[in-house]
């Protein structure tokens, strides 16, 4: 990605963020990559419930005593009377302490990039979307597996039409890190329905799904789950088989598992038309395979002639050195910064892509279909539009 020159740079934007205190894993990821291209610095937060972790997070951080704030509410409302108060807000919480602070940043007029799921309910997603409809403010969800530059490569080809008229997807996101009961901080609150909402399917069956509707742009109308709790005593799902039906008549098959034994985050996409195929694995991002009908398998790398230009836009370094997570995350920061510099400046950014509201909701009704029809024996349940 090329920087601004030193006479053209912008100052970074100012950004908040609620949760991700010690100890939080995805906390990191966003500040990693919030800062990775220097469009945003890190100046308040409201990192934890706890006072304590709070104010103890805030200062290994090197915020400013009086920008590190007990609860989020008081957060919101300092920062927005401040003269160089935050201009955007990172909500880093489980599912079910999204809902609040979006609203409260969103009323203010602050940016929101949030985790996701969008929720744990479909009625505080809602509330969420009724936020963004009455803000000025950008809302931005941090799928981040659309920020990988050979997933925006794929993106382009299926809309050029390289795969023909798309008849076939397949996705996969396995995992076997909760393959028996385990006690931690990641684990206690996404297999507790009560903050999650949902297990697997919500966890990362929302990325599966997204990533889905967001390379072959079309969406999922209809679905039949079998949703599975293998671990004895596990109150949400872990494991869940999902047969799509999709516009133009395409039909996809979705599998995601947290008890998968042997895989550790084996994200793999394969979209198959009348006259071509693609296939991604998120383990070895930089490649896609493409393969027209009656020609040889073909490989296109990250960073090559053969990628396109919405592949390369978002490239870093050369060719053969890896970019992965961390850079995904960064590519849907640097996205919402350009969002962001042109909402400042009263224009729209070209070309950018990030997960909206929309997609968010998108994901909400996947999760409630989901649930809804394995709940009537894998019945076949149409989807919110």
């Amino acid at each position: 990605m090329a920087d601004d020159s030193p006479e053209t740079a912008l100052p970074p934007i100012r950004l908040g963020m609620v949760g991700g205190g010690t100890g939080a894993f995805i906390g990191a990821v966003h500040r990693m990559a919030a800062r990775l291209d220097g469009e945003f610095t890190l100046v308040a937060g409201a990192l934890s419930a706890s006072q304590e972790r709070a104010r103890a997070s805030g200062l290994a951080l090197g915020l400013n005593a009086d920008r590190i704030y007990d609860d989020f509410e008081a957060m919101a409302a300092q920062e927005a009377a401040r003269a160089d108060g935050i201009e955007a807000v990172a909500i880093v919480t489980p599912n079910h302490m999204h809902a609040a602070p979006a609203q409260a940043f969103l009323r203010r007029g602050i940016h929101v990039i949030c985790d996701k799921p969008l929720a744990s309910t479909m009625g505080e997603a809602r509330a969420i979307a009724d936020a963004v409809a009455q803000s000025s403010a950008i809302f931005v969800l941090t799928h981040n597996y659309t920020g990988y530059p050979m997933v925006r490569a794929a993106r382009e080809m299926v809309a050029a039409g390289a795969l023909g008229s798309l008849r076939v997807v397949q996705v996969e996101y396995a995992q076997d890190w909760l393959a028996e009961a385990v006690e931690n901080k990641q684990s206690d609150w996404r297999t507790d329905p009560s903050r999650s909402g949902s297990g697997a399917i919500g966890d990362i069956g929302t990325h599966a799904f997204n990533l889905v509707e967001f390379v072959t742009g079309l969406r999922v109308e209809a679905l039949a789950a079998e949703l599975c709790s293998f671990v004895p005593g596990r109150q949400v799902d872990d494991n869940a088989h999902v047969l799509l039906r999709l516009q133009d008549g395409a039909r996809g098959q979705l599998w995601v598992s947290q008890v998968a034994v042997g895989n550790e985050n084996g994200l793999r996409l394969r979209v198959h038309g009348a006259t071509g195929g693609l296939e991604w694995d998120q383990e070895t991002p930089d490649r896609l395979w493409f393969t027209p009908f009656g020609a040889p398998k073909q490989l296109l790398t990250r960073g090559s002639a053969a990628a396109g230009g919405a592949a390369n836009r978002l490239s870093r370094v050369p060719a053969g050195h890896p970019e992965g997570y961390i850079e995904g995350f960064a590519n849907i920061y640097a996205e919402a910064a350009r969002a962001i510099r042109a909402h400042q400046s009263g224009t729209k950014a070209p070309g950018v892509h990030f997960s909206t509201i929309n997609d968010g909701l998108r994901g909400m009704a996947f999760i409630s279909a989901c649930q809804c029809s394995s709940s009537q024996n894998t019945a076949w349940v149409t989807l919110e539009p």
